[in-house]
């Protein structure tokens, strides 16, 4: 959500942010949704003002023994509070008219993100590690499972349709074990509090986050009316919405293993094989909640936590900076951080790391005392993928394929499979 006041002071700086996204000026509508409840509220305080000195003006006719003028003020009262009850309605449907305007626009990009249209304007800032070498044609992520037996996507598709999967034995433990690995590091090395959270989540929680409205076609809803989160941030985030925070206390960082669940409603034919783009995968996330001046700092340590769950498993990758134009509608900024799947021959993004600003902290009223203890402020939100899991094994599948089929357990993850070295064919 977006400070209309800074709207109103600097249209032109608004507009500018838009057009580096490649969306229309917004401005000049939003400054006239914004003029037209603040003259509506403007008429409401001079009517109540009036009121209440007619009420005065009453009571000094009736003293003066004028019941004419008595009258006459008292019918002026009556209809001024008439006017006053139904202003009331009209000055809540205006702001909600405003509300609405700002809810559906993309946040402001970072005067450092490069400028661009699409993901080809995305900038590389680093790479690590090396592509692994084959003696032989490496093979996707499910001709692997399936050949080893332990991923089924035909059982799962007759329980319950396509973008699912069905894995079992020491697949499903490699699954837990990633999962189980990433949230150790974070917990005990990178400083981030685990948290068990709602999966399913009320309209103005999934508001909070800027997932509504904008994005309801891609969320799935209970018939209860919630609806089922596409990440962690949906609820981690919120644990702090209508707070206010000390600023001793933050950063605050927090992480949690989950499900998600998404529509993937704009990605009919786009990899419609194998565990990349799931109706329901699970995804460990991290989730920061900063100070204005910390913000900053805190997205290069997230991505750096995130990176380092792919060095520990031996994994190359790249983390590129995304253009404006490819940017998520919340993100300030954003990290993508892309691992090396040889079996498709190219780089895949395993995590997105991205800050927001205000923008959900308006959303949830989160704020935070100073430390000078003058007034409260809005915190900054920030999140990032910590990795997504099963993209996580996707790439130990592809990168630590053996000829006989067989995979290697990277060593960081053998202590979380019993030991196991190999994950070979039954």
């Amino acid at each position: 959500m977006h400070d209309i006041k800074a709207i109103r002071d600097n249209p032109d700086a608004f507009d500018r942010g838009l057009a580096r996204r490649g969306l229309e000026p917004q401005a000049a509508v939003l400054v006239s949704l914004d003029a037209a409840r603040r003259d509506h509220v403007q008429k409401l305080q001079d009517a109540q003002a009036r009121r209440n000195a007619v009420s005065r003006e009453i009571g000094e006719a009736m003293k003066a023994g004028d019941k004419t003028r008595a009258e006459a003020l008292k019918s002026e009262v009556a209809s001024l509070k008439e006017f006053v009850a139904g202003g009331e309605e009209t000055e809540r449907l205006l702001a909600q008219k405003l509300a609405d305007a700002l809810a559906v626009i993309a946040n402001i990009p970072l005067d450092d993100v490069p400028d661009g249209k699409d993901e080809h304007a995305n900038v590389e800032v680093r790479r690590w590690g090396e592509k692994p070498v084959f003696a032989f044609a490496p093979r996707q992520h499910f001709e692997i499972g399936e050949w080893l037996g332990l991923m089924d996507f035909e059982t799962a598709a007759r329980l319950s349709g396509a973008r699912f999967v069905v894995m079992t034995g020491q697949l499903a433990r490699l699954e837990r074990a990633l999962a189980q690995f990433m949230v150790d590091l974070h917990t005990g090395e990178n400083g981030y509090t685990e948290v068990y959270a709602p999966y399913m989540l009320r309209d103005e929680a999934m508001y909070g986050v800027g997932q509504l409205p904008k994005f309801a076609e891609d969320l799935f809803r209970t018939t209860s009316g919630h609806w089922l989160i596409p990440t962690a941030e949906a609820s981690l985030t919120n644990l702090v919405r209508e707070k206010t925070l000390e600023e001793k206390d933050l950063p605050l960082r927090m992480t949690a293993y989950t499900p998600c669940f998404r529509a993937e409603a704009g990605a009919a034919g786009r990899d419609t094989r194998g565990m990349i783009r799931q109706h329901q995968f699970s995804k460990v996330e991290l989730v920061s909640i900063t100070t204005a001046e910390q913000a900053a700092a805190e997205h290069e340590r997230m991505t750096a936590c995130a990176e380092e769950v792919l060095k520990r498993l031996g994994l190359h990758f790249r983390t590129i900076v995304l253009c404006t134009g490819d940017m998520g509608f919340g993100s300030r900024k954003t990290y993508d951080i892309e691992v090396w799947l040889p079996g498709q021959n190219a780089f895949r993004e395993i995590s997105s790391c991205s800050q927001f600003g205000e923008f959900q902290a308006r959303r949830m009223e989160a704020r935070y005392k100073p430390a000078d203890g003058k007034g409260s402020r809005y915190v900054h939100t920030l999140n990032g993928s910590g990795l997504a899991v099963g993209r996580a094994l996707v790439a130990v599948l592809e990168n630590y394929q053996n000829a006989d089929g067989s995979v290697t357990v990277p060593a960081g993850l053998r202590p979380y499979m019993g030991g196991a070295e190999r994950i070979a064919r039954p």
